[in-house]
């Protein structure tokens, strides 16, 4: 025994601090905005803050778009109550127990009120995964073998093929349209990103309206599950319920945020194009191209001999 734990047996397990994939995609991003940030000081004048704006919108879109398919946050809910802690145990413990479902599966968490009771750490947060390629029920069914707390396994439960309440399909399905119509709006947003960069603003500015029509397309695939009546899921005295998270309401506001970029862009082009120009620092070069020489020298000698 050292310092209270066993060297040669298995540990238990802790709860989850981050999602590695997340970490994984918003550290590129964030090299990507600090490189970005990096060349401001070679852009003289006004074009700086304009180009500075451009870059930082545009990298917000990508990363939100791609994060958000790793995130377990479209759906959660909290309750806090007492419940039985283990099977075939009628010892009572105070926690509190989440769900979080994303596009990929199901998160569910029981934290004690307080953490260490009846000489245990209460601390969980177990993963569940319907994506196509994972199996679900072997995901619960090595759970009880696990001996997982009974909330755990009683929430899960809920979410399995065999479950009366028949969700498991909406949501797999669901998830799946969700997922795959934002990789189609991150393919657009590159597409828009090379659009303004040619530039071709006013396909930029429609091509930035594509991708937030599928950001949309994307939140409406996944409320069909809403279709569906959902089982009551009783956690002791409580009733935990179920609403949109913080993944579906930032998707949401990206999506607009896109869509009302395009339309102005589109707008901008047809009523304003010198002011779409300067913000896209064109303005100046298209000044130079068409500006007319003030004096033109002409040497006699070819002009007597017709040339």
């Amino acid at each position: 025994l050292f310092d209270g734990v066993y060297p040669f047996y298995p540990q238990q397990r802790k709860a989850a601090l981050f999602n590695i994939s997340t970490t994984i995609v918003i550290v590129v991003f964030l090299v990507l905005a600090c490189s970005f940030l990096l060349i401001t000081p070679g852009i003289r004048g006004r074009a700086r803050l304009y180009w500075t704006l451009r870059a930082l919108l545009s990298l917000l879109v990508g990363v939100v778009i791609v994060v958000v398919q790793f995130t377990g946050d479209w759906e959660t809910g909290w309750v806090q109550a007492n419940t039985s802690y283990k099977s075939f145990s009628a010892v009572q413990v105070n926690a509190d127990v989440g769900l979080h479902i994303g596009l990929a599966g199901v998160n569910v968490t029981l934290r004690g009120n307080p953490v260490n009771q009846i000489n245990e750490t209460i601390n969980y947060n177990e993963h569940f995964g319907w994506n196509f390629g994972a199996d679900y029920d072997r995901s619960y069914s090595e759970g009880l073998k696990k001996g997982l707390p009974s909330p755990i396994l009683y929430v899960a439960e809920k979410f399995s093929t065999q479950s009366p309440c028949a969700v498991h399909r909406q949501y797999r399905i669901a998830g799946h349209y969700a997922s795959s119509m934002l990789w189609v709006a991150f393919c657009t947003w590159i597409i828009s990103n090379i659009l303004f960069s040619m530039p071709v603003l006013v396909y930029g500015g429609y091509m930035l309206l594509v991708t937030g029509a599928f950001m949309i397309f994307s939140l409406l695939s996944f409320s069909t599950v809403r279709n569906s009546p959902m089982c009551l899921i009783q956690i002791g005295t409580r009733t935990l319920h179920v609403a949109y998270g913080g993944s579906f309401w930032l998707l949401l506001a990206i999506g607009l945020l896109c869509s009302v970029a395009g339309i102005t862009i589109v707008a901008m082009h047809h009523l304003s194009l010198d002011l779409l120009k300067a913000f896209f620092d064109l303005r100046e070069d298209k000044v130079e191209e068409y500006q007319e020489t003030p004096e033109v020298f002409v040497n006699p000698h070819f002009v007597n001999k017709g040339l």
